[in-house]
């Protein structure tokens, strides 16, 4: 299996309204920031890590301490109401060779390297598939907001282990080539393969609750690594 050089991708800003300054804010002793930037420089098949941000304090804080290549924001991507992720990566391809690219988020701070270099690795394994995204499964009884059942009869209760699996797109890795992306549109392509993650790796930070939640899930992952 030949596996080609891969460039990761990550966008960040300085300011976020929900979790404010979350980038910067520690968690366990370190910037949030720099756990994502952690796993990444030591995957086997990562290439070069992008940044792109508005921040010149999270370029320093990373330059500092990581092999990286930064990309400032342009003044016309700092105010973007629709389609974010697509204009901020096309951005970062535009200015870049390379044909695959992983996008990731600082948000992940519990992914690990093994599991970013098995997705890799995953990938380039088969060639029926034209990108990756990952998904956790989820076994718990979902119901519409008019009471209608989703996976499960409610007139029949099983156990939740039992119940069939949904996925959810977690936003810690997707793979993608140059092509697929600019035909797309779209990170993920017309014939994606789904790779699940245990949920202890996919929290995402995206409200306060979670903040404390991978907090607390980092403190007890250093404690048995010892």
């Amino acid at each position: 299996m030949t596996i080609p050089p891969i460039k990761a991708l990550l966008f960040m800003k300085g300011h976020s309204e929900r979790v404010p300054g979350k980038n910067l804010r520690p968690l366990c002793g370190r910037p949030l920031f720099h756990w994502i930037l952690k796993s990444l420089a030591a995957c086997q098949y990562i290439q070069e890590i992008i940044i792109n941000t508005d921040s010149e304090q999270i370029a320093r804080g990373a330059q500092d301490h990581f092999n990286v290549t930064i990309h400032m924001r342009p003044e016309y991507l700092l105010n973007i109401h629709s389609n974010e992720a697509y204009q901020l990566m096309a951005y970062d391809l535009e200015h870049t060779d390379g044909e695959y690219f992983l996008q990731s988020h600082s948000t992940n701070p519990l992914l690990r390297t093994a599991t970013i270099d098995r997705a890799i690795e995953t990938f380039f394994e088969q060639s029926e598939y034209d990108s990756l995204f990952s998904v956790t499964p989820i076994q718990k009884r979902f119901f519409k907001e008019d009471g209608t059942a989703i996976n499960h009869d409610p007139n029949h209760l099983i156990k939740t282990q039992h119940l069939p699996k949904l996925l959810e797109e977690d936003s810690c890795i997707y793979l993608f080539s140059r092509r697929v992306f600019f035909e797309r549109e779209n990170r993920i392509g017309y014939h994606p393969l789904l790779f699940p993650m245990d949920k202890f790796e996919s929290v995402d930070i995206d409200e306060e609750y979670d903040f404390f939640l991978a907090e607390a899930m980092m403190n007890h992952r250093q404690q048995q690594e010892g």
